[in-house]
């Protein structure tokens, strides 16, 4: 008789936690949103890159100060633990359950029905395929996701090397063949003024929903080997390169369409590759966003799960889903519940307006897993920490202040949106008591 593992065995390795990160970050955004930042940006490209610049490099401040917390609680749930050991476990289940509801699965859902549609530059589907397909899609990552992490974490490691690969061999062929940069226009604005730099700061909510994501690599440290020393490390030069990745791109867009051109763009890799090799090179992009969004799916698939787990562990959820699958190691039912919530989703359809009334709340709960490292300073002092995050405590409190902005920048332009998304996270308190009290007895 095979002995049922107790808990997650730890098969990951640098290389893997990487690929994790860049690859659940990079999902169709750096295809669609550059026009947006160059538009807020004055028009000036080097003021775009240098939001770009200043959003990654904020968001490593907060990879960085992850790190610190990773090493420090290498076990599986990530954010989700930080949260529970800082702040209590309620403030924990309200972000897992935020999660679970819209925000993890509902980004799923999104990536399966936006690769349906860009299937449809391959194949016609007439509506109920294209909805199958998306289902589909998301049967297939939670199949991958069940059968074995090691194996999962090899098709992450190939879909998402394919997707980097593509979209530098794109923007360096554009940069090549392209022309924009002649066509004129100052690089740097000619006068720094109040309404630029705010400006600015518009463009910069936009880019820090693009690097959103790294965060999700926190819940696969419980299955990391020597997670002390390889999770800061991996979590935090994944980060640094979609710093360069993203700014690679956004140069090879402009070079091809210039910066009026981007401007004017919503979806500017496509017209940018259409611009340099015809309309035929639409399907070089639509199969490169394929690939974007499977990678972004999968890696979903294999982190936040595990939160998942770890709720039920804690008896903050359906106490089936902190099994370990006997054959395979896996979180099988935690992958499984949270995908069928996610093809639920993707049926229902119209769930994208809640997601959008909701995912911001998320940055409210990122900015207090960072002040996580904070607290635990405090009450450890003299605790012996395998990394420490660099600049200590600014490094920290400036991502703080990043999450906030993101948040309070919400609230004030979209205030029906945000106390919509604001109630939806505060009906999860009655659901923790419940819990608390009877749900344990699932």
């Amino acid at each position: 008789m095979t002995e049922r593992p107790s808990s997650l065995a730890r098969v990951l390795g640098f290389k893997d936690l990487v690929l994790i990160v860049v690859g659940t970050v990079i999902g169709s955004g750096i295809f669609l949103v550059p026009g947006k930042v160059l538009v807020a940006s004055g028009g000036t490209v080097g003021a775009a890159l240098l939001v770009w610049v200043v959003g990654g490099v904020l968001s490593l401040l907060g990879a960085l100060t992850y790190g610190e917390l990773g090493a420090a609680k290498p076990g599986a749930g990530g954010l989700y633990t930080y949260l529970r050991d800082a702040f209590g476990p309620a403030v924990a289940f309200l972000y897992g359950w935020t999660a679970f509801l819209v925000i993890a699965s509902g980004s799923v859902a999104t990536l399966a029905l936006a690769g349906s549609a860009y299937f449809s530059q391959f194949v016609q589907l007439p509506p109920l395929a294209a909805k199958s397909f998306a289902l589909l899609l998301i049967a297939l990552v939670a199949v991958i996701n069940v059968r074995g992490t090691r194996g999962s974490a090899d098709v992450q490691n190939w879909s998402t090397g394919i997707k980097v690969a593509a979209l530098l061999v794109i923007s360096g062929g554009l940069l090549l063949t392209g022309h924009g940069f002649s066509n004129g226009g100052a690089f740097w604005p000619a006068q720094w003024n109040g309404a630029l730099i705010s400006g600015m700061g518009v463009g910069m909510i936009g880019v820090l929903w693009a690097y959103e994501g790294w965060q999700y690599a926190t819940f696969s440290a419980g299955e990391t080997v020597d997670a002390q020393r390889v999770f800061p490390r991996a979590i935090g030069l994944g980060t640094a390169a979609l710093i360069g990745i993203y700014l690679f791109a956004n140069i090879g867009y402009v070079a091809a369409l210039g910066p009026a051109g981007v401007a004017g763009s919503d979806k500017v890799a496509a017209e940018a590759v259409g611009q340099a090799a015809g309309p035929w090179a639409a399907k070089l992009v639509a199969a490169a966003i394929l690939v974007s969004v499977f990678s972004a799916m999968n890696g979903l698939t294999i982190t936040t799960p595990r939160m998942y787990y770890q709720m039920a562990q804690d008896g903050l959820f359906f106490r089936r889903l902190a099994e370990v699958h006997p054959r395979f190691g896996t979180p099988a039912m935690a992958v499984v519940v949270g995908s069928l919530w996610a093809m639920v989703l993707a049926v229902w359809g119209t769930f994208e307006s809640l997601l959008t009334y909701v995912v911001f709340v998320g940055w409210i709960f990122y900015g207090l897993g960072a002040l996580c490292v904070i607290v635990e300073r405090r009450r450890e002092p003299t605790a012996v920490r395998s990394f420490e995050v660099p600049g200590y405590p600014w490094t920290p409190l400036a991502f703080v202040i990043a999450a906030a902005a993101i948040v309070v920048n919400t609230i004030v332009t979209q205030p029906g949106r945000s106390a919509l998304g604001i109630a939806g996270v505060l009906v999860g308190v009655p659901v923790y008591w419940w819990w608390k009290r009877v749900g344990r007895r699932d």
